[in-house]
């Protein structure tokens, strides 16, 4: 029975064919433009993905218990939430979405559930890395804009694994950090560090994302690879 509060939006009595339309009123009066509009697009695509796979209530409770054991698993030094993003595309998609790239850029890519704030700064042409078991290689590198000009006092932000392919914070004996630092670019564009040679490692198997990619035949690896950030006053930020 529809009512006639004032403020309140007029509602139907729900049916698989109405109840979108009546969440999407329920929500309607957000004063926030932005925020409405993504829960209206988002309320449609999922009330959309359940009729579309006809979506059981058994499905539908393994999927809240798959977030919530995501959730739990969560801490200040893993973040299972951004690994599945990850794994399903999203992060990529909205970094490409909200950092389009011109063709002369160099490629983005995602940030990944490892980096963290605090890391040191450190001068270019030092040692970033203090793993004995580590391959020694030496970096170095030159940051220009897209007309190919060298760029001054760009914040680059690194980081890497170990010889073991575990991230320093993965470690919950270890106190500071390794295998990262901040280092900043010369009049010329130019930085170089020294650290280890990546190597390949799997993702956290352990958790809800690693025994998601076991049920899809999933790998978790992930090639051997080097993060970098960089931050300009003026300019995108890149993560690559």
């Amino acid at each position: 029975m529809a009512h006639t509060q004032p403020g309140i939006p007029l509602l139907k009595d729900l049916t698989t064919d109405n109840i979108t339309e009546n969440v999407v009123a329920i929500n309607s009066k957000c004063p926030d433009p932005r925020t409405r509009f993504i829960f209206e697009r988002l309320v449609h695509h999922l009330h959309d993905f359940a009729r579309e796979t006809r979506l059981s209530t058994a499905e539908w409770e393994t999927a809240v218990q798959f977030l919530t054991r995501t959730g739990k698993i969560c801490s200040d030094t893993r973040q299972e939430f951004i690994l599945l993003s990850d794994v399903l595309g999203l992060s990529l998609l909205v970094d490409s979405i909200d950092h389009p790239k011109p063709p002369t850029s160099t490629e983005g890519t995602v940030l990944g559930p490892f980096h963290a704030h605090g890391a040191e700064n450190v001068a270019s042409g030092d040692t970033i890395s203090h793993d004995p078991e580590g391959e020694p290689l030496l970096v170095v590198c030159t940051v220009r804009d897209c007309q190919g000009n060298p760029l001054e006092d760009v914040e680059v932000d690194v980081w890497e694994t170990d010889s073991k392919g575990f991230y320093d914070v993965q470690y919950a004996d270890r106190e500071g950090f390794d295998n990262r630092a901040i280092l900043h670019s010369d009049s010329e564009g130019n930085f170089s560090f020294k650290a280890i040679v990546p190597v390949p490692y799997p993702i956290p198997g352990d958790g809800p994302v690693g025994d998601l990619l076991k049920a899809l035949n999933r790998h978790i690896y992930r090639p051997s690879h080097m993060h970098f950030k960089f931050n300009k006053a003026g300019y995108d930020p890149l993560i690559t």
